[in-house]
């Protein structure tokens, strides 16, 4: 007889035990969605971040993808560019989300607009050189911000799933403790159920948050580099468009050579 309880207490125990999968518990939520709607909040809300996230991560990779390919010929094709107003028209027919290109165009706007207003009070107060400078940082600050786009997504998923999974799990803990004390027993299949969803709380939690943080690290390292060409190409535009002297790629160093035109003309819009 003992041994006869004991196996069936041990066949109850499995059976619990089968319960705590991801398929009842969505099962148990669609079945009972008034008992169970702070668990279907939880879940709904961890289902969005992570979807959110996941766009960003695609949406973001695929920008600095493309920026990093496009980088080099970009800045190749200004440097190799005959003359300045052929420089600003292969700028003009880059891509709109092309950043390189809009930086040259910014600087190649604000040189013509200081020699179109020569005499004026603006000239007298800003030379070409300062007034190029305050174009170029302009145009790298904007540049910037954008690479920015969808950080804080990141930052904030990896932050807060974590804790939205951990609020899913005191849930499913406090379901647990409410399942004993109406049961009136501390057998596993009174507490399997609501301890399994929390192990799943958790796990989803951790599955949105894991990826965001990688992606927002990366992605962060990625923006300081592409930041650092912004930089190296807007002192090398300074040089050219406020000196007139042409800067020329070279494999070791990069050497200053006369311009075809030191002024190029307006930029468009």
């Amino acid at each position: 007889m003992i041994q006869a309880a004991i196996t069936a207490a041990a066949d109850t125990n499995a059976q619990a035990l089968t319960k705590v999968g991801a398929s009842e518990f969505i099962g148990n939520i669609i079945e009972h969605p008034l008992t169970n709607w702070a668990d279907a909040i939880v879940l709904i809300v961890l289902i969005v971040m992570s979807i959110w996230s996941w766009y960003y991560i695609v949406s973001i990779a695929i920008r600095n993808s493309q920026i990093r390919a496009r980088m080099p010929k970009v800045i190749q094709k200004f440097w190799d560019t005959p003359s300045a107003q052929d420089a600003v028209r292969v700028m003009e027919k880059q891509p709109r989300s092309e950043p390189f290109s809009k930086i040259a165009l910014d600087a190649a706007s604000a040189a013509a607009h200081h020699q179109r207003h020569e005499g004026s009070r603006m000239v007298e107060a800003l030379n070409r050189s300062e007034f190029v400078d305050r174009a170029l940082r302009q145009g790298v600050d904007r540049e910037s911000r954008n690479l920015e786009g969808g950080l804080t997504v990141l930052a904030t998923v990896g932050s807060a799933a974590v804790f939205v999974g951990l609020l899913g799990t005191v849930i499913g803990i406090y379901r647990a403790l409410i399942s004993l004390g109406a049961s009136g027993e501390s057998s596993i299949s009174a507490v399997a159920g609501p301890v399994g969803e929390c192990l799943i709380m958790t796990a989803i939690g951790l599955a949105a948050a894991i990826p965001a943080v990688i992606a927002y690290n990366a992605y962060s390292r990625a923006n300081r580099v592409t930041i650092a060409h912004f930089d190296e190409f807007a002192h090398d535009l300074h040089d050219f468009f406020a000196t007139g002297a042409r800067v020329e790629m070279g494999s070791s160093s990069m050497a200053a050579r006369p311009a075809a035109a030191a002024t190029p003309p307006a930029a468009k819009k």
